[in-house]
This record gives C-alpha cells, structure tokens and sequence, in this order.
C-alpha cells in the first residue's frame, strides 16, 4: 500500500494551523509542513508448522463438545472429602440409605431454589445427615447454540446452591447418587450436625 501525497491546499491548510498552535516542545527544530513518515517496513509472519501425516497413522482426538472445563458430576468426584472416609465410601456404594429426599424434576430454577433451601435447612435441623437431592439428568438442547451450555439446568446449578449461603454452612459433602438412587440425575448431601 503506498501512501499518497499531499495536495498543495492540504500543506497550506496546515501551515494555518502550524502558525496558530502553541508549540510543546520548543526545543525541537520546526517544521514547515508535515514530513513523510517512512514506509512500514513488513513484518515477517511466523509460518504455521504442521506435522507431517502419514498414512494409516489416526488423528489426535477431537475436544469434546464442551471441553471448557470438567462436568459437574467430574468436578465432584475430584473434590477433596470433607467427612469420615470410611463413610463416604459406603455411602458412594449405595450403602447408606438417605434419610430425606426431594425431587426437583420439572421445577423451574426460581421455585427450585428456594425448596432446597427449605428442605436442606429442615433436614439439618431435624438431625438428619443424608439426604438425596434429585435433579434429573436434564435434556438434551434441541439447536445447541455458538456458546456451549451444559446439559441439564439444575443438574448444575444444585452443586452451586450447595456451596453458597445460607446452605454452606449446613452442608459437609455432596457427591453423585450411586445408580441404586439415581445415577448422574441426583445428588447426595450429606449435612453437618446441628451444634
């Protein structure tokens, strides 16, 4: 792309207003008209290495779907165990029966949230220590969209109400459900005693 020149009312135009302009730096030598700025000079591009493919040899493996961050149920099983080991093991088995249960199924998030809030606090004030908090797994989107949603509206969100106010203060542990209490599609809470 070359640069063009200027006109000869564009210099004068600017030699108008080079008279009435302060200087801010008289130090400098001045200038009648505005000088030619030098070319850019063009920057080389870094080329893309590709490696080479052969035949017969596979493609490394596609991200999945919504590989932003791990799924709920993943982030969960990760996390560190708050309460007795022995316990969380035979509860994650199936082992323990829960003492409560509620089911969210076909709720909306505005009137889901509150009845956990009502059933977790009722829970934990009644001394129980292992309710099941059903979700559903959710369904799938009809158009999944540019921007990656996770399946399942309260499925993720429940995780979430868990661990803020005023329910963190109730809740020791939430894990997955074992399949015998229903999978991925809810959670076990397991609260702490009431002092």
């Amino acid at each position: 792309m070359t640069r063009r020149k200027l006109t000869e009312d564009e210099i004068e135009l600017w030699r108008k207003v080079a008279k009435q302009a302060e200087r801010m730096h008289p130090e400098l030598p001045q200038s009648v008209h505005p000088t030619q700025l030098p070319k850019p000079k063009p920057t080389k591009t870094p080329k893309a290495r590709v490696d080479p493919f052969e035949f017969g040899q596979t493609a490394p493996a596609k991200p999945s779907r919504n590989s932003l961050q791990p799924s709920v149920t993943d982030r969960l099983r990760a996390s560190p165990v708050q309460m007795d080991a022995k316990a969380f093991g035979r509860m994650k088995r199936g082992k323990i029966k829960p003492e409560g249960k509620l089911d969210l199924h076909g709720m909306r998030m505005d009137t889901a949230h509150p009845a956990l809030v009502q059933f977790v606090l009722t829970a934990q004030a009644q001394g129980k220590r292992l309710v099941l908090v059903v979700t559903g797994k959710g369904k799938d989107r009809d158009e999944p969209g540019p921007i990656p949603t996770p399946r399942g509206v309260l499925r993720n969100q429940v995780p979430h109400w868990l661990s803020i106010p005023p329910l963190a203060q109730a809740v020791l542990q939430v894990t997955p459900a074992h399949i015998s209490h229903g999978g991925d599609g809810a959670y076990y809470v397991y609260l702490r005693r009431t002092r």
